[in-house]
C-alpha cells in the first residue's frame, strides 16, 4: 500500500486525511492555526483552499455518521484518497456512489470481474485496480462481519474505538494534528483482522476524524466551539 499520511500534515488544499509528501499547496504552513474565512468566520485553514473545502467543513467534517452502509463508504473514499488531492474525491464523489451501488455492501460484495472491468473504464471515478479491489473486499469482509455480528456490526466496531476525550486537548495549530493514534492503530488491526484491505493506521485516523470519532477542529475554529 502506498505510504499514508494526514491531511493535517501534508495538503492543506483538501480536507485532513492521507497525502503524499511534498503535496502541500494551501496558503500559509503546518503551523497554521484558525484563520477566518471569506464570510470572516474562523476555521481550519485546510477548509479555505476552495469551496468545495468549506462546504465539506462546515456541513461534514467531524459531525457523527453513523450505519454500515455509510462508515463503509467514508473508508473506501478515504482509501481512494491515498495519493491524491481530497478535492478530486469530493468532485467525483457522485461519481464514486453511482459506480459502487450507492456504496450498498451487500450489491457491492456481489461484483465480479464483469464490474471491475466496468469501472477501469469509467473515467469518472480513480481508476486504480487496487482501490477498486479493495472496495469489493472489504465490502465482502463487512458481509460477513455482520453474518458473525449482526447489522450495524461496523457501526458497532468502529465507535467502539473512540478514544477519551478528556486526554484530547483542542489542537491550536495544523502541527499539533497526530498523523496516527493508539486508537486508530488498534482499529487497523482489528479491521485487518476481520479481513479489510487498504486500512492503515492513518488512513483510519483520517476515517476517524471525518466520521466525527475525533474532534481535530482547531481551537480558533467556530466548528470547534460552536
Amino acid at each position: 500500500m502506498a505510504a499514508e499520511h494526514t491531511r493535517a500534515d501534508i495538503e492543506r488544499t483538501s480536507a485532513p486525511g492521507s497525502q503524499p509528501d511534498g503535496a502541500s499547496s494551501q496558503p500559509g504552513d503546518s503551523g497554521d492555526g484558525a484563520r477566518p474565512g471569506p464570510d470572516g468566520v474562523p476555521r481550519c485553514p485546510w477548509a479555505l483552499g476552495a469551496p468545495d473545502y468549506v462546504a465539506y467543513h462546515d456541513e461534514e467534517w467531524g459531525k457523527a455518521v453513523r450505519g454500515d452502509a455509510p462508515l463503509y463508504e467514508r473508508l473506501i473514499l478515504e482509501g481512494f484518497q491515498s495519493g491524491l488531492s481530497w478535492l478530486t474525491i469530493l468532485r467525483k464523489r457522485d461519481a464514486f456512489r453511482r459506480a459502487f451501488a450507492g456504496f450498498d455492501p451487500a450489491a457491492v460484495a456481489r461484483f465480479g470481474e464483469a464490474e471491475v472491468e466496468r469501472l477501469m473504464t469509467d473515467t469518472s471515478i480513480v481508476r486504480n485496480r487496487k482501490k477498486i479491489d479493495a472496495t469489493i473486499t472489504n465490502a465482502r469482509a463487512l458481509q460477513r462481519l455482520r453474518e458473525r455480528e449482526g447489522d450495524d456490526a461496523l457501526d458497532a466496531l468502529i465507535w467502539s474505538f473512540v478514544p477519551d476525550h478528556t486526554q484530547r486537548p483542542a489542537p491550536h495549530t495544523m502541527a499539533d494534528l497526530p498523523a496516527t493514534t493508539p486508537e486508530s492503530a488498534a482499529l487497523a488491526r482489528t479491521l485487518k483482522n476481520h479481513g479489510f484491505v487498504f486500512v492503515g493506521p492513518t488512513t483510519i485516523y483520517a476515517t476517524m476524524q471525518a466520521v466525527g470519532l475525533v474532534n481535530d477542529h482547531l481551537a480558533g475554529c467556530a466548528w470547534r466551539i460552536g
